[in-house]
């Protein structure tokens, strides 16, 4: 899977769970500015993992703070 396609996905995993406009996520939105608390950042983590089927690392996981770090997060756990 491309990286575009990652982020294709977890843009549409962020717009649905976090209700916002995916229109407007580039990968240099922070999950904060989105108003992400770290509760939504858990079931973010939990959509990524269920969608790309695999698990993050807590290293991995800790390190996510843009949409960017989350695809590289995927990338890296692929």
């Amino acid at each position: 899977m491309t990286r575009a396609e990652i982020f294709d996905k977890v843009c549409d995993l962020v717009e649905d769970t976090l209700e916002c406009d995916g229109s407007a996520i580039t990968e240099d939105t922070r999950f904060a500015d989105l108003g992400a608390d770290s509760f939504d950042l858990l079931e973010l983590v939990t959509a990524f993992e269920d969608e790309f089927g695999l698990t993050m690392d807590d290293e991995s996981l800790a390190q996510i703070q843009t949409v960017s770090d989350a695809v590289s997060a995927i990338e890296d756990a692929q």
